[in-house]
């Protein structure tokens, strides 16, 4: 055999069992659920809180019985309630939290599609800044419809404890976290509201209040995992 040809096999393989011995030493294996607060959606998110309380057999859009199958494998936790202001104003508050967020595959999904799926029709207002007194968050707004039915929505998702949206800054999140061994975890928030076609700037104003009042009676470390740190 020849002896370039033996040693360029030699390095090659060297190289090969290299590589893959970094890919398994960089592959994800410490859990930022298990460092954190746990979360715990039925006991820490109140269920009245400054003039809003629970309105029962209100709940938001669920998914379709074989999407609701496929979520429950992908979440830890779900969450899925309805609240009454003082003026009688309703706000549908959705939460669904996972404990590994490492990929797009284990990722929470976003309520433009879990709306689609359902038959709605989903626009995209746009992004905006929820002012939560001693902080700002950015939420996406959408705005969905079926038949009569006008929702406006607000949402935003978090990574470990960042608030952001889906798109770049949650796919390069899932990369530093993972090159550093680690597995995120995070959640999906919604909030949304039932409108009348000429209500719809005023629906998103209560449903900033709302998150303003949830924001402001959470405690800090709790608040952080909602919110965002």
């Amino acid at each position: 055999m020849d002896a370039g040809l033996t040693r360029r096999s030699v390095l090659f393989g060297g190289v090969a069992l290299a590589s893959a011995a970094a890919a398994v030493q960089l592959e994800p294996r410490t859990r930022l659920s298990d460092q954190r607060l746990p979360v715990r959606l039925e006991s820490q998110v109140p269920q009245a809180f400054g003039n809003w309380k629970l309105l029962p057999g209100v709940v938001p859009v669920l998914p379709n019985p074989e999407l609701q199958a496929s979520l429950d494998a992908l979440y830890s936790q779900t969450l899925a309630r309805a609240y009454v202001g003082p003026a009688d104003e309703k706000v549908m508050l959705s939460i669904a939290y996972g404990s590994d967020q490492s990929s797009e595959a284990t990722a929470v999904h976003r309520p433009e599609f879990c709306y689609a799926a359902q038959g709605f029709r989903v626009q995209v207002v746009d992004k905006t800044w929820l002012d939560l007194g001693s902080r700002r968050l950015q939420a996406q707004a959408l705005l969905t419809s079926l038949g009569t039915r006008i929702e406006p929505v607000l949402y935003w998702i978090t990574l470990d404890q960042q608030a952001m949206l889906p798109g770049i800054s949650r796919k390069l999140g899932q990369l530093s976290l993972g090159l550093r061994g680690y597995i995120p975890d995070g959640m999906l928030v919604r909030v949304s509201s039932i409108s009348a076609p000429d209500g719809i700037d005023d629906a998103f104003r209560v449903q900033r209040r709302f998150l303003a009042d949830l924001f402001e009676v959470m405690p800090p470390p709790v608040r952080e995992r909602y919110f965002g740190a």
